[in-house]
This record gives structure tokens, C-alpha cells and sequence, in this order.
């Protein structure tokens, strides 16, 4: 499948994972306080660009390594926090971050399942799937993205070698900077 960017205007919706969108992944575990998170290059000022685009952004993550004990709700807060002043130090904003916490799969907020999404519409009206975004770095992303009704890009961030075309990737991109130098010449 293919998706032609200039097609996005001011009413779109940005859906963005974290892990390995924003901020490095760490393999095998979970980024588990501030000391861990780590932006990479352009993230913040690449969310800026986007807010001039869409008219929302939207971070949607799953978080299981609370439920999991590796860490607490209060890391995870402060982890946000820390993350958006840096995000905002760069002119950018994110309107809200949903994040899941269950560890079972069958639970309706973590992705694939689309309830974070479903939630977002329920807080912004305005949100129409149809006409939204959701970028990540995994496969659950995508069918999180197409189980919403959303267009998909994949970020090869942590997985380089997948092979595309797939049928759940609109668009795929190395990272975000590749992303939004797509998305700044449509």
C-alpha cells in the first residue's frame, strides 16, 4: 500500500508511538525513568514541525513494564513530564499522551487493540480516524493504526531489516527526520 502525504491538511491527526519514535528503544527492556530516555536527534523540534501540519498530535504507548514491576507509575509520569518540557523547549506539543499498562493482550487499550484511539476521539471530538496518522516502529503499531481506521508509517528504527512492502504499511521511513522531510516536500 502506498499513502500520498499532501493529501494531509490542518484537520489531520498525528498518532505517534515513543519507544523508538521519539526516543531510543532499549532492546530487551523498558526505558524506566528519566535517566534512560534518550531523544533522538530532531525528535523535539520535528514534533514542532508537526504541530504546524496536524491539528492534533497524539502520543499512544504501551507501558507494560509497570505492570511488570520494572518500574512505576510515578517513573512513567516523570518520564512524560521531563519529556514534554523538552518538547516544549523546542516550540512543540503533544495534546495528550495515552498510555496501557496491562500486560495481556486481549486488554482493549493495549496496542493492536485500538482503545487508546478510541479513547482520543472520546477527549477530541474533532479527531476523525479516518484522517490520521499513526507512526511506529513495530508491527503491533501498525495493525493499532489499521484496527483504528488509520493510515500507517513504519519507522525502521529498531527493525532495519523488515522486509516492505507489508499490507499494514502505508509508508515506511528510516526515522522520524526522514518522516518529516517527506512530509515538509509533499
Amino acid at each position: 500500500m502506498s499513502f500520498n502525504l499532501s493529501l494531509i491538511d490542518h484537520s489531520w491527526t498525528l498518532f505517534l508511538d515513543r519507544d523508538g519514535v521519539i526516543n531510543y528503544e532499549i532492546p530487551g527492556t523498558y526505558v524506566r525513568n528519566w535517566a534512560e530516555f534518550i531523544f533522538y536527534s530532531q525528535a523535539p523540534e520535528n514534533i514542532a514541525y508537526f504541530n504546524t501540519v496536524f491539528q492534533r498530535l497524539i502520543l499512544a504507548t504501551n507501558q507494560r513494564g509497570i505492570t511488570r514491576g520494572l518500574m512505576t507509575l510515578e517513573d512513567l509520569e516523570d518520564i512524560h513530564q521531563k519529556m514534554i518540557k523538552g518538547i516544549e523547549a523546542k516550540a512543540g506539543r503533544i495534546d495528550r499522551i495515552y498510555y496501557c499498562v496491562d500486560a495481556g493482550e486481549d486488554s482493549p487499550c493495549r496496542k493492536p487493540n485500538p482503545g487508546m484511539a478510541l479513547q482520543a476521539v472520546m477527549d477530541f471530538p474533532e479527531i476523525d480516524l479516518n484522517k490520521s496518522l499513526m507512526v511506529g516502529n513495530n508491527i503491533s503499531d501498525m495493525l493499532f493504526g489499521r484496527n483504528a481506521g488509520m493510515k500507517t508509517v513504519f519507522l525502521k528504527t529498531t527493525d532495519p531489516d523488515r522486509e516492505l512492502p507489508d499490507v499494514l504499511v502505508d509508508l515506511h521511513f528510516n526515522n522520524l527526520d526522514e518522516f518529516a522531510a517527506a512530509l515538509r516536500k509533499s
